[in-house]
């Protein structure tokens, strides 16, 4: 599938509340960019190797240029969205890489997110302190 610099594969990823929607640019270079900044300069430490993993484990580091927009979240959550995005993106270019990525818990959607307040508690399950007397 020949394309030009323009043209990408796009995919959306979601963890909690974040949202990311990614775009992969076929013979690239590697470069990575997280709402407009370099993704070192975005995240730190371990973040950009976590969002990066499909690409590593995949041997696709410095095929692909990767451009992502990610909203809500926590710089965490973001991560793990973008992971989810570039998974999804490489297995419409490929679907052989599923037999990769599916075992590594790149594909599934982690639905896990904050349970809401109930009525006459502190939090989602914490009640008041309760005296006898």
């Amino acid at each position: 599938m020949s394309t030009s610099p323009t043209q990408y594969i796009a995919a959306v990823g979601k963890r909690k509340t974040a949202i990311a929607r990614v775009k992969l640019f076929q013979n690239g270079t590697g470069a990575c960019t997280v709402n407009g900044l370099k993704i070192k300069d975005y995240f730190f430490g371990m973040l950009t190797e976590n969002a990066l993993a499909p690409l590593r484990i995949t041997d696709q580091l410095k095929i692909y240029d990767i451009e992502a927009i990610t909203k809500g979240g926590g710089k965490n959550a973001q991560s793990d969205a973008i992971r989810h995005g570039i998974s999804r993106a490489l297995l419409l270019i490929n679907p052989e890489l599923r037999a990769t990525l599916k075992p590594a818990g790149f594909l599934r959607r982690d639905a896990r997110i904050k349970e809401r307040k109930k009525p006459g508690l502190k939090r989602a399950r914490k009640a008041p302190q309760f005296s006898k007397r």
